[in-house]
């Protein structure tokens, strides 16, 4: 039965009783399980449908999360991790080796950007950074060397959207591994895997969980070697989640679609008002028609997400001064809560990036992220206006 997203983020895979079945995913919060025959639970450790033996290796409450997410991104299957980084560094690391290349949007996150740098300076990889607006930048980068293509869906922090159908394509014909960071957009919003990535991975810590109280990440694969090999390398890694983490997400996600659909509302609000502010020179936002990537959104994306990131006039200073006089907007480091946060991105989550990097990004000094909540749009608006100088400074 081919179900919208928003139907399946409701229901999960539950574990069958004798005569009834539990509503909810139970929390199974064990490290270790028990087993009558030594042959059973040798054969447990053997690979990740083998049963469940320790929740490194698996865990049935965080199976349900996996499979979940696996089911919404269109993917063979997911691992779990313990954060967004450790999907991140999964990816690269169960991968990559000495020599090779990478192929890179210049505009990343930024802790991606510092995975990808200790990469190259640790261990001899590779990595040419394209802009993202043409898919002939992947087939003039590539080289004898080159094993990935890494994309986000959404930029952080400046809202580029590629031709996701496109790159993907360029990227298939190279003969290359494709990765997407959708954890802008969410699997509500686009499924690269129906575009062709090899791997799709999210910062759950973000939309996926919703509500600031879960550190996780997730890696979706298209087809099951390459997830096989994920898993037994997340799990040798140690990277694995938790089962408390997996059960707080699966609460959360069965809210994402009401939940995406008031982010995106308000945020769409929002940036038209930034866009008409005197102080603001420049916004963000894939759904204002001014945006390089509107018509390729259009197409990419069902909704145009609850990002929005906006230029001040007055520099650092200015940026300093808006985040300091806001009271309902959490200055905070995350994003993808209920709950409105921003912050400047130049001097927190794209700090590891130089002052070239941040230009080829698309920083400024003034760049401000605003992750939009689900709380009332005039609110939001009115603590953002009196938190904005009345004129350029």
């Amino acid at each position: 039965m081919d179900q919208h997203p928003a139907t399946r983020v409701v229901h999960h895979h539950t574990p069958t009783l004798p005569n009834s079945h539990p509503i909810s995913v139970p929390l199974y919060q064990a490290s270790n399980f028990g087993f009558d025959d030594p042959d059973a639970l040798a054969d447990a450790l053997t690979g990740p449908d083998r049963g469940f033996a320790y929740s490194r290796y698996g865990n049935p409450t965080t199976r349900a999360l996996e499979e979940t997410v696996a089911a919404l991104e269109g993917g063979t299957a997911a691992v779990a991790t313990a954060s967004g980084m450790g999907a991140i560094s999964s990816a690269l690391l169960g991968v990559l080796k000495t020599g090779d290349h990478v192929i890179a949007q210049s505009c990343l996150y930024g802790g991606t950007y510092a995975a990808l740098s200790y990469l190259h300076d640790n261990f001899g990889v590779q990595v040419s950074y394209i802009p993202g607006e043409d898919p002939a930048e992947v087939a003039a980068a590539v080289r004898p060397t080159t094993k990935m293509l890494y994309l986000e869906t959404i930029t952080n922090p400046v809202t580029r959207v590629a031709d996701q159908p496109a790159f993907l394509k360029a990227g298939k014909e190279a003969g290359l591994i494709t990765v997407v960071d959708n954890t802008f957009a969410t699997p509500l919003l686009c499924q690269p895997i129906r575009h062709g990535a090899d791997v799709v991975l999210h910062s759950i810590t973000k939309y996926l969980g919703g509500h600031s109280d879960v550190t996780a990440g997730i890696l979706v694969f298209a087809d099951d070697a390459r997830y096989r090999h994920g898993w037994h390398h997340t799990m040798e890694m140690g990277a694995m989640i938790d089962p408390f983490a997996a059960w707080l997400t699966l609460r959360g996600i069965q809210t994402l679609a009401l939940r995406m659909r008031q982010h995106c509302a308000n945020a769409s609000r929002i940036a038209e008002l930034l866009a008409a502010h005197p102080a603001v020179t420049k916004v963000h936002y894939p759904g204002l028609p001014t945006h390089p990537d509107h018509d390729v959104a259009k197409r990419v994306l069902s909704d145009f997400g609850g990002m929005v990131s906006f230029d001040l006039a007055g520099g650092r200073d200015a940026g300093y001064t808006f985040t300091k006089g806001l009271r309902l907007v959490k200055l905070a480091a995350s994003l993808g809560g209920v709950e409105s946060m921003v912050l400047h991105p130049a001097s927190t989550s794209h700090r590891q990036l130089d002052a070239d990097a941040l230009a080829a990004a698309g920083i400024t000094e003034g760049t401000i992220r605003l992750s939009v909540g689900i709380e009332q749009a005039e609110d939001i608006w009115a603590d953002v206006e009196q938190a904005l100088p009345s004129r350029p400074v």
